[in-house]
């Protein structure tokens, strides 16, 4: 429906695995995973599937006010993240459940965001440089623009030593390529010569607007009128996610400036909870993608090359149980204390910040009684 001349693929979605002219350089990569890591791809994309459902399903049965699915993104998010490296930095948008995971983040914290109880907050350093869910549609790829230039700056680019050279990957959807945000951050990207990796997770709904009437061109041609490089891959197809990221990566830390990737994938599910995506989405557009969909031929890859039932069942439970722990936690949480919300303003105790909470406890306890 999408796929153009252009796109490139490794992984059909019958499963099976081969090169053209346009993919052969990226044979190496390829060839130099080993089967541990192979496996890991499966083992990421499939429990982070299970535990979105059961997130999903927490928001049905009214314990989140929200929650935004990434069902059929696995193999765009699994593959790119696992292209980055410690040092790198990573900026979502609100759906990179998987990337992440990858990072470190303990997912409930996303849970918790969308049940109400925090700002929404993680430290970045402890969470191996992910960065904060961005729900101002495409301001984090100033964000990251920002934050890569200050890598430059630092002179952490460039060095040739692969444990300093550092780059910032930063993820959007279709929808934000509309957004002037992200227009102007191709803009200082390319003129400062950022180390960034912009990554176009293009599900072909920015909520009920088709990507068709938001261009007619594909989105990957978008960039080079700013000068960046650019391809177009198969977002189901996690083995070029992963091979077309690590290149751009290592061209971005090597000092050659942004680059951008468009991964044709699709959303199977609604925009976020709120949605119904039956009013403007047609069943045999959903069969189309259903039929490519990431981990079923990633499944099929796996099975081919020799892995063992016992292994797809050992992530069968993986799943179940981290979706049960997440259950389990939710119904748990508690209100934040009032007092919590002066906690993070600043970086270090503020003034301002203790004279307002202690205001707000004088305020609540003038009613008397139990708060």
């Amino acid at each position: 429906m999408s796929y153009t001349a252009e796109t490139l693929q490794l992984l059909a979605p019958d499963g099976t695995l081969g090169y053209t002219e346009a993919t052969e350089p990226y044979r190496a990569r390829i060839d130099a995973l080993d089967d541990g890591t192979l496996s890991e791809f499966y083992r990421q994309m499939a429990v982070t599937r299970r535990f979105d459902i059961e997130a999903g399903n927490l928001q049905r049965q009214g314990q989140l006010a929200l929650w935004i699915p990434s069902l059929g993104q696995e193999a765009a998010q699994v593959g790119s993240g696992f292209a980055a490296r410690a040092q790198d930095h990573i900026f979502p948008a609100y759906r990179e459940h998987a990337v992440g995971r990858l990072r470190g983040l303990d997912l409930t914290r996303i849970i918790a965001m969308l049940r109400g109880l925090t700002h929404g907050g993680w430290n970045p350093a402890e969470t191996g440089n992910f960065h904060l869910y961005t729900l101002v549609i495409g301001s984090q790829a100033l964000h990251a623009t920002g934050y890569a230039m200050g890598l430059r700056f630092d002179g952490l680019v460039g060095t040739g030593d692969p444990e300093r050279d550092a780059a910032v990957l930063v993820y959007f959807g279709d929808g934000a390529t509309s957004q002037g945000d992200v227009n102007e951050a191709y803009v200082f990207a390319q003129s400062y010569e950022t180390p960034q990796v912009f990554f176009l997770q293009n599900n072909h709904w920015a909520i009920s607007v088709p990507v068709s009437v938001q261009s007619k061109t594909p989105l990957f041609h978008r960039p080079r009128g700013f000068g960046i490089p650019s391809v177009q891959i198969d977002g189901n197809d996690v083995l070029i996610s992963y091979a077309a990221t690590a290149e751009s990566l290592d061209a971005a830390r090597s000092g050659q400036g942004p680059r951008f990737i468009e991964a044709l994938t699709y959303r199977m599910g609604a925009h976020t909870t709120s949605d119904d995506p039956t009013k403007y989405r047609t069943d045999d557009e959903v069969a189309y993608w259903k039929a490519r969909d990431p981990i079923a031929r990633y499944e099929t890859f796996l099975r081919v090359r020799g892995a063992s039932e016992e292994f797809f069942a050992e992530v069968a439970t993986e799943g179940n149980d981290l979706a049960a722990d997440a259950r389990r936690q939710t119904l748990a949480m508690e209100p934040p204390p009032a007092e919590s919300m002066f906690r993070h303003v600043y970086g270090a105790e503020h003034p301002l910040m203790t004279e307002q909470a202690e205001w707000l406890a004088r305020y609540e306890a003038s009613f008397g009684g139990e708060a």
